[in-house]
């Protein structure tokens, strides 16, 4: 699978000195105070490289100050990098010119923020089309795209409203829409969800777990929220200080935290509810023969205990395309409980 979204070497040191102190920083290995005190900068992001595949949701995870949020405003040059190399599709970002920075914002990358920020003056239609409307794309054609967004999102209907008349959870899937009405490639979702109740935001959790299924986005997606992460995520990186702690799927995480800040997080996380499908696969059945129940390889571990409870027949486990990865036995299951408790 081929990379959307690569990050090698970035850094961002906020400050008029911040390439002195990069440059210091390099030959020295200087700490966030260091910089601070003998620079008066800030150290943001330091020396992050990763790779987004097209398709996955990749979740960057930490605590308020970790720089999170500065690194996934890099990929779009929202800041501009201290150093380092952003390729976006094979497209040189760093070397791209302002009319073409925009033409990435506008038609390749979009882009939803925690405050959704939506026009208050604007009906829920006009807000979705915005970006339609800065591309010219004629009213009828854009009301339309908007419409069918709107539709995606569950807010059929709504069109015509404005947004004083949404809730918070409503007004950010206008966020969404709108994001999405330009069709862009990629998403970068920054704590989307974080400035509502817990109840409007698992719903929305779902809602973007619904519509990643549908649409196979590639999404960069920023949380401080680890359950958060878990849930929307296919692979996590842990950020503290600037840097990536951990890189890994929600499992590998869980079973093998790095180091002791990361295992801190993932205290309260029980190990059996990252069991899936696929990490139980009893490799002495061949699943084609199977003719009974079958399962994603991400299927849940909840899932398949209601599946063996009500059928002791082995479960094949095939993927989207219709590939059969092997097959979930009762006894696999409980090898597999047992391994990980």
């Amino acid at each position: 699978m081929s990379s959307a979204v690569e990050c090698r070497g970035l850094w961002k040191i906020f400050g008029q000195r911040g390439k002195e102190a990069l440059a210091a920083t390099r030959a020295s290995a200087l700490r966030r105070e260091d910089i601070r005190s003998q620079f008066q900068c800030e150290l943001a992001v330091a020396d992050v490289s990763f790779d987004v595949k097209e398709g996955e949701v990749f979740c960057i995870m930490g605590l308020s100050g970790s720089g999170k949020s500065t690194l996934v405003r890099q990929i779009n040059r929202l800041i501009e990098p201290t150093a380092g190399d952003i390729l976006v599709q094979g497209v040189d970002v760093m070397r791209q010119s302002p009319a073409e920075l925009r033409r990435l914002r506008s038609e390749r990358i979009g882009m939803v923020f925690q405050h959704v920020a939506i026009f208050p003056h604007r009906s829920v239609r006009d807000n979705v089309a915005f970006g339609l409307e800065i591309r010219h794309v004629a009213r009828s054609r854009r009301h339309a795209l908007a419409e069918e967004k709107l539709h995606l999102v569950q807010l059929a209907g709504w069109g015509d409203r404005f947004p004083h008349e949404l809730s918070g959870g409503m007004q950010q899937r206008v966020g969404l829409a709108r994001a999405l009405a330009n069709d862009p490639e990629i998403l970068l979702m920054d704590e989307p969800f974080s400035a509502l109740d817990p109840i409007i935001r698992r719903e929305l959790q779902d809602e973007f777990i619904r519509l990643s299924s549908i649409m196979h986005k590639t999404t960069v997606f920023i949380t401080h929220d680890l359950d958060e992460a878990m849930r929307v995520g296919h692979r996590i990186a842990i950020m503290k200080d600037g840097r990536f702690i951990q890189v890994g799927t929600p499992e590998e995480i869980v079973a093998a935290p790095a180091n002791d800040y990361v295992a801190s997080f993932i205290r309260g996380v029980p190990r059996l509810s990252m069991l899936k499908a696929k990490a139980l696969i009893d490799g002495s059945i061949d699943a084609t023969a199977l003719v009974g129940a079958t399962v994603a390889p991400d299927t849940p571990l909840s899932v398949l205990l209601e599946h063996v409870a009500a059928d002791r027949e082995p479960i094949a486990v095939v993927d989207e395309t219709g590939q059969a990865h092997g097959t979930v036995t009762r006894r696999s299951l409980l090898l597999g409980i047992k391994h990980h408790m």
